[in-house]
């Protein structure tokens, strides 16, 4: 798969630790929701780097959609989400994956479980879901350790409101706002239970988020009797 010549078009702020880029790409050719890119630079010695990155939306023509998270000790997500600016240029190589992905066609119910960063190809699901008009239930539980962390907070207030058949759960780790009903806690087999679906819906399941967490969640749901070939993974780290 080839490289493509990348120009960076529009960014915006999600937290004080992440960014959205929005990339225009000559000729992409399209990708389904949970795929993800490389995305590599070049420095002016010849040194090249190179990270993978969720897509966060569905393509807008040649447009494509990430958000980088910043790593203290990163060597790319630093630049991307703080130094690269509009027109600058880079390369991308994808779409990638073919496993953790939702299609259109796809009517059973969809649980998404989302640990920190691991929100954005489970909201590249969301967002997929309402530009193909789809009636498939969906439900989010999205793990994060404040609300100043959410990633696109207002979207997904205003998705939870007005997409049909779309429920959103915030769940609090570390400090909860005073609107919250849940006391901040790791997510667990009570939430799982009590807001994602019944086993018995034999729903479809995708899990992103660390190492550790995606393996407690996958537990979880195997516990719940979710058949662990409808359980699908996808994990950025340790």
């Amino acid at each position: 798969m080839r490289w493509r010549p990348a120009r960076l078009v529009d960014r915006s702020v999600e937290t004080p630790s992440a960014t959205t880029l929005v990339l225009e790409v000559p000729d992409w050719p399209g990708h389904l929701a949970g795929q993800h890119i490389d995305v590599r630079l070049t420095a002016e010695d010849g040194y090249r780097a190179q990270r993978s990155y969720s897509l966060a939306a569905v393509a807008d023509r040649d447009r494509i959609t990430i958000t980088v998270q910043v790593l203290a000790d990163g060597e790319v997500s630093p630049y991307l989400a703080g130094d690269l600016q509009v027109s600058d240029e880079l390369e991308v190589r994808g779409p990638l994956g073919g496993w953790f992905v939702w299609r259109a066609a796809q009517a059973e119910p969809i649980l998404l479980v989302a640990g920190g960063s691991g929100v954005v190809p489970l909201m590249a699901m969301v967002r997929a879901r309402a530009e193909a008009s789809s009636r498939a239930p969906f439900r989010l539980l999205y793990s994060v350790r404040s609300e100043a962390e959410v990633y696109y907070r207002d979207e997904l207030r205003r998705r939870a409101r007005e997409d049909q058949g779309l429920d959103v759960s915030l769940l609090y780790t570390r400090t909860a706002p005073p609107e919250a009903t849940r006391p901040a806690r790791r997510i667990d087999l009570h939430d799982v239970a009590a807001l994602g679906w019944p086993a018995d819906f034999d729903p479809t399941c995708y899990v992103c988020g660390s190492t550790p967490f995606v393996e407690a969640v996958a537990d979880t749901l195997v516990k719940l009797g979710h058949d662990p070939r409808r359980v699908r993974t996808e994990r950025y780290g340790g």
